[in-house]
């Protein structure tokens, strides 16, 4: 266990609200444990739940041995650039363990936070054993005197049989930091994988392009996105499932507004086994000018799969203003109601506490409407 509150607490206040805006709470309230991370140094790491076990990840490749099995085993060191730049770095980032038929009431949470201008590396390893339940909460920020920066990170995560692990990710980043996330995850037989990210803070460059490998048979992964992209940001984002057994199964949801950003929503469903079903909806509003380029495939490679997508890009259409306004809401108000309408995506086997931080991070970007 490693625990420095202090260090947190006095942080300046602008950075406190930063990381509030991510999930990050101060205090053990509602959360069951926590993991806090500045730049390269791990500031708090501690869980309290018996059953599931949350370490920095280079303690935690010497304390199990067979932990290496699971290190850079889903994610190829040799992917691209950044993956090889992290593989040179010394080992930092959390791993986290729920053990057979553990299930955490209260989320854990996580946090990555840069101080410096400087590329922060982190290598993340999450497996949920058979039976077990896991519910995630994972803030990115870096502080508001960062003018340069970069954030480099991998994770991968295991399902196991029967097994469910919900990741919330909550991107608080700023306009000068580039991000180039790499994950990869592995469910097994009856498992479920729940994919929560949501961005509405300015930021420089994000790529990000998780891939869920859907292993065993009537396992189940959802996706879901939800993205506001700001004047200056540039967001390459996605996801990709690929159906390797039977009863296998997968939805790709993202909802993205740009007010002057560039955006490329991805989204791929390979059907590679019979049985197999996946659907894809991307919806975009342009607002300030910027653009959204969808890129939906779905890619059957036996007769007995079943997939399908939608894709739309548009604006507000001035009826439902129109609409609106008829019934006493000036235009501001009009325009913000659907806005926050198009971002409500209720999120089907995610814990009350968890959609409430969804909705608090799209509440945060309200000015941004």
């Amino acid at each position: 266990m490693h625990k420095d509150i202090d260090a947190m607490k006095n942080l300046s206040e602008e950075d406190q609200v930063r990381l509030e805006q991510t999930g990050m709470m101060l205090s053990a309230v509602n959360r069951c444990g926590s993991y806090f991370q500045a730049d390269q140094d791990v500031v708090q790491s501690e869980c309290t739940y018996e059953g599931i076990e949350m370490l920095p990840t280079d303690l935690a490749l010497k304390k199990y041995a067979w932990l290496s099995d699971y290190y850079w085993n889903l994610v190829d060191k040799d992917k691209d650039e950044y993956t090889r730049y992290v593989a040179d770095q010394k080992i930092s980032g959390y791993t986290i363990i729920a053990r057979k038929g553990s299930k955490n009431i209260f989320p854990l949470e996580t946090c990555l936070f840069m101080q410096k201008d400087e590329i922060q590396t982190v290598h993340n390893i999450v497996i949920a054993e058979e039976g077990a339940e896991l519910h995630l909460i994972s803030g990115c920020a870096s502080s508001h005197a960062v003018r340069k920066g970069a954030h480099y990170g991998i994770t991968e995560l295991y399902v196991g049989k029967d097994a469910l692990i919900s990741m919330t990710m909550i991107h608080t980043w700023g306009e000068h930091v580039d991000v180039y996330p790499r994950s990869a995850t592995l469910v097994e037989e009856g498992g479920t994988f729940l994919s929560n990210y949501v961005s509405m803070k300015p930021v420089s460059h994000i790529q990000m392009y998780p891939v869920a490998r859907l292993t065993g048979k009537d396992s189940v992964a959802r996706f879901n996105s939800v993205v506001l992209a700001p004047e200056g940001s540039h967001l390459d984002l996605g996801q990709r499932a690929v159906l390797e057994a039977k009863g296998s199964s997968a939805e790709l949801i993202s909802r993205v507004i740009t007010r002057g950003g560039e955006v490329i929503a991805r989204s791929h469903i390979i059907g590679a086994e019979e049985e197999t079903r996946g659907h894809i909806e991307c919806k975009g509003l342009i607002l300030d000018g910027g653009s959204i380029h969808a890129v939906p495939e779905i890619e059957g490679r036996l007769s007995n799969t079943e997939l399908s997508h939608e894709a739309a890009v548009g604006k507000i259409a001035r009826d439902e203003i129109e609409y609106l306004m008829a019934r006493g809401l000036d235009e501001e108000e009009a325009t913000a109601t659907i806005i926050r309408g198009f971002l409500d995506v209720r999120i089907q086997g995610l814990p009350e506490t968890l959609q409430k931080q969804i909705d608090a991070a799209i509440d945060a970007a309200e000015d941004g409407f």
